[in-house]
């Protein structure tokens, strides 16, 4: 079934480019809403829906807009509500993007878990990949594959002694999401922070919400919250794009060195190419059985308010 918080939590935090103060709000939403945002800084607090059409940039972050609402750097958020299965929600922020955090799904995790997960009158939508999709841009790719479950499988390789050759494979429930994927921070290079900053982008970021590394070695005191951070930080982003379509897809997708723009490339495909999906609903588990789609475990919902 499909789920929406259980009450309100607000929060402020600071916007990684815009370094803004920026306050925001997550809020219960009625079945079939989406993940809604809504600027009421602007007049008319305009809403943009988190969909695949309506990404208008991938240049460093996810940014979606529509009827004059732009908001950016809303792909950790999404994470958070992917990861543990909340498919409404209404998100009101007074700025132009989501803050940052601390360069993690994590802090999303815990207030979205604070304000409560409900299950709402209304099946969710499950999104079968039943053709394989492949995109390539280079030596990058993403190949889709027809699954039972729920998997990622990831590699990064860059040219650093820390970041060469890193594989992990994610089977995805609310609980791996969570105790896996969900902590791993956004990571860059102390040389492209400083071209940024003179670009006047990266305004709010700071070493409390990246890891910054050097040639060598990470600036970072604390070091790594794991020895593969960075792969599961391409993962979260990777969930957080995977979010847009509305819906969980059942599929394996194996990703080589992918980024934002790549990720947006394969989801607009994907969406067009309806030869290479179907959707399904299921009242009960044993619906699910006999068609052969394990659908995540996305943790246990508080009951349905009366």
């Amino acid at each position: 079934m499909q789920r929406t918080l259980r009450t309100v939590v607000g929060f402020t935090g600071i916007g990684l480019h815009s370094g803004e103060k920026i306050q925001i709000k997550l809020k219960p939403a009625p079945p079939n809403t989406g993940i809604l945002f809504t600027r009421v800084d602007l007049k008319g607090s305009p809403a943009v829906k988190a969909t695949v059409r309506n990404v208008v940039d991938t240049t460093l972050a996810t940014t979606i807009a529509e009827n004059g609402c732009r908001v950016a750097t809303v792909e950790h958020l999404l994470a958070g509500f992917f990861g543990l299965g909340v498919d409404n929600a209404l998100v009101e922020l007074n700025g132009p993007e989501v803050p940052i955090m601390d360069g993690s799904s994590g802090p999303f995790v815990f207030l979205i878990r604070s304000a409560g997960i409900t299950e709402q009158d209304a099946p969710k939508r499950f999104v079968v990949m039943k053709k394989a999709l492949k995109i390539q841009d280079g030596n990058r790719f993403i190949h889709v594959c027809p699954s039972r479950e729920l998997k990622i499988t990831y590699r990064i390789d860059f040219q650093h002694p820390l970041l060469k050759d890193q594989n992990y494979e994610l089977s995805f429930s609310g609980r791996n999401f969570t105790r896996e994927i969900s902590r791993a921070r956004t990571f860059g290079f102390l040389r492209d922070v400083q071209a940024m900053k003179a670009l006047g982008l990266a305004k709010g970021g700071s070493l409390d919400n990246a890891i910054v590394m050097d040639d060598f070695r990470v600036l970072n005191e604390d070091g790594l919250r794991f020895k593969d951070e960075f792969v599961r930080h391409k993962i979260l982003d990777f969930v957080g794009d995977l979010a847009m379509v509305g819906s969980p897809v059942i599929a394996h997708f194996v990703v080589e060195k992918s980024g934002h723009f790549l990720n947006h490339c394969m989801l607009r495909r994907l969406m067009d190419g309806r030869r290479h999906w179907t959707d399904l609903t299921f009242e009960t588990l044993d619906e699910c059985s006999s068609n052969g789609v394990r659908i995540p475990a996305f943790g246990v919902p508080e009951p349905l308010a009366a």
